[in-house]
């Protein structure tokens, strides 16, 4: 028997495929960026993917929040190393 429910990361491609009118209306410079955020949401599918939401939204963009937070808190790490080695 087949899956009834898509995976997660079938979710998350079909939202992505969803934005792509956003993302041509974005500058070039900010294109990367906007991929970056859904490269940040699939390195995550497997932790959302046990959420099963009924919205799956809320967990793409939990991913991506998860992701920004790691990211500052590694760049106030190196700051706080820099401050300190002066």
């Amino acid at each position: 028997m087949g899956r009834t429910n898509p995976t997660f990361r079938d979710l998350l491609g079909q939202y992505r495929e969803d934005w792509q009118p956003f993302r041509r209306g974005l500058r070039a410079e900010h294109k990367p960026a906007f991929d970056a955020l859904f490269a940040d949401a699939e390195a995550h599918a497997d932790a959302a993917g046990h959420l099963n939401a009924r919205e799956p939204m809320h967990p793409i963009l939990v991913a991506m929040v998860l992701a920004q937070k790691r990211q500052l808190r590694a760049l106030e790490d190196r700051v706080a190393e820099l401050e300190d080695a002066v």
